[in-house]
């Protein structure tokens, strides 16, 4: 996989995109990328992906980044605003670079999306964690303070730009370009 490189945002270039994102569909939208993460450091494209409850991502790494402790399945699985992550990243070829697993062009925001809500992803199920997702160093250095800032800004936490946490409730399997879709509130 080949990573274009590019330079930050600024903050005044990172609001202007506001708008669009603010436009993701609300109660259906499209799978845009699928990323696995084999190992710490390393990203796999895939055209589909099968997700299970004890595994979220099945070949993703996500369990091991726990070391002694338990793995928490609140956090098993990533979904990022994909028209986030094409005004951060700025070339799609960056995009796995946020670190997440699955890229929606969905509204992931409190207000559209709370804690407990369910998604058909595919043949699978998935459910909104209440754990937020937040940027970490690695973000700042691939996309910017400013990114930064952006994503953990008040209205950048309430719409859950930095993405936000699954676990999956019902096994199967997705593709890019599957529909993404509300089911309910548990």
């Amino acid at each position: 996989m080949t990573i274009a490189s590019t330079k930050h945002l600024t903050t005044s270039e990172l609001d202007a995109g506001l708008d669009d994102i603010r436009r993701a569909p609300k109660d259906s939208g499209l799978v845009e990328m699928i990323v696995r993460r084999p190992a710490v450091g390393e990203r796999e494209l895939l055209e589909e992906g099968e997700l299970a409850p004890a595994e979220g991502l099945v070949g993703d790494s996500w369990q091991l980044r726990y070391g002694e402790r338990t793995p928490n399945p609140e956090v098993q699985l990533t979904l990022m605003n994909a028209r986030v992550t094409a005004l951060v990243a700025q070339d799609k070829s960056r995009w796995p670079l946020a670190g997440d697993q699955v890229y929606v062009d969905l509204d992931l925001s409190d207000e559209n999306l709370p804690a407990g809500t369910r998604l058909a992803i595919g043949s699978a199920v998935i459910e909104i964690s209440a754990i937020p997702h937040t940027g970490c160093a690695k973000f700042v250095e691939r996309f910017g303070i400013d990114a930064m800032n952006f994503v953990n800004s008040t209205e950048g936490r309430s719409m859950h730009l930095r993405g936000i946490n699954c676990r999956v409730v019902d096994p199967g399997t997705f593709r890019v370009g599957d529909r993404v879709a509300k089911l309910s509130q548990t």
